[in-house]
């Protein structure tokens, strides 16, 4: 990432990345809403493709704080309620996959695990843990069961990254969303579960709570006018222990705690596995 200032005295923003072919909706998106309002960068240019690298460029927007001052779980459902709302629907855009793998439930590669997003080690061939193990194939099992339903079929686009250091307030105001790499195509239910178990991380230095998780849904079906029935509900719930496991999973790896078994157990229960 460059920070670069141009001839007519913008600040922008320069990423270069491994090519994906998903870069190029990941972008499409991003312009989508910045047009439309929403606290988006603006797309200037990209991404451009060569030797492999993916290149773009937009318009830096500085400052901000990790937090709004008041009703964090509030605005930050709130506002991604905004994104889905205002987002292209997944049918009008290219190919979003691979998603990222924390979102990857439904991966294709063998075994329990999907490839770790920033180290080389095979979670599947890593040291067996197998409470967790078994947790992430429950999991799996329950999420194939959802998106076999009318609502699981039923895909948005949204954030697959939501997390607090991913946002940046001005006051109660949103000023930008940024990682616009992490944008996916998901059952509604999905992207706010994912979202729901890990919106504070960076604000604070752990993920959601089993409470701040439970006002993060009610607070989402709030701003978006609607109240889901119980197996959406309890998908939302698996959906966000899925990360959960995931990231625990490659914790382990380090020797460090992540998620417990009994909060495991106690989402579990709410997810309907």
């Amino acid at each position: 990432m460059y920070g670069v200032r141009l001839a007519d005295a913008r600040a922008v923003v320069v990423k270069a990345r491994a090519h994906s072919p998903r870069l190029d909706a990941c972008t499409a998106v991003q312009r989508a809403l910045w047009q439309a309002g929403f606290p988006a960068p603006e797309p200037l240019a990209g991404p451009v493709a060569e030797d492999g690298v993916a290149v773009t460029a937009e318009v830096l927007v500085p400052g901000g704080a990790t937090a709004p001052l008041t009703e964090p779980a509030r605005r930050f459902a709130t506002l991604l309620a905004r994104f889905v709302a205002l987002a292209p629907s997944p049918s009008t855009l290219g190919t979003l996959t691979p998603a990222p793998p924390w979102t990857a439930w439904d991966h294709d590669v063998p075994g329990i695990w999907p490839a770790a997003d920033d180290r080389d080690d095979d979670l599947n061939a890593a040291p067996p843990t197998p409470w967790l193990d078994e947790l992430g194939a429950h999991v799996r099992v329950r999420l194939t069961r959802f998106a076999q339903t009318p609502a699981g079929r039923r895909l948005v686009t949204g954030h697959g990254d939501w997390e607090a250091q991913n946002l940046r307030w001005t006051g109660d105001d949103p000023l930008a969303v940024h990682d616009w790499d992490s944008v996916i195509a998901a059952p509604e239910a999905v992207v706010v579960g994912l979202a729901a178990a890990v919106w504070p991380c960076g604000m604070v230095p752990r993920a959601a709570t089993v409470d701040e998780t439970a006002e993060f849904l009610d607070e989402y079906q709030r701003a978006s006018g609607r109240v889901w029935p119980p197996d959406e509900l309890g998908a939302s719930w698996a959906a966000g222990l899925w990360v959960s496991a995931y990231n625990t999973k490659k914790a382990t790896l380090d020797g460090l705690p992540w998620l417990s078994q009994d909060e495991a157990a106690r989402r579990l229960t709410l997810s309907g596995t």
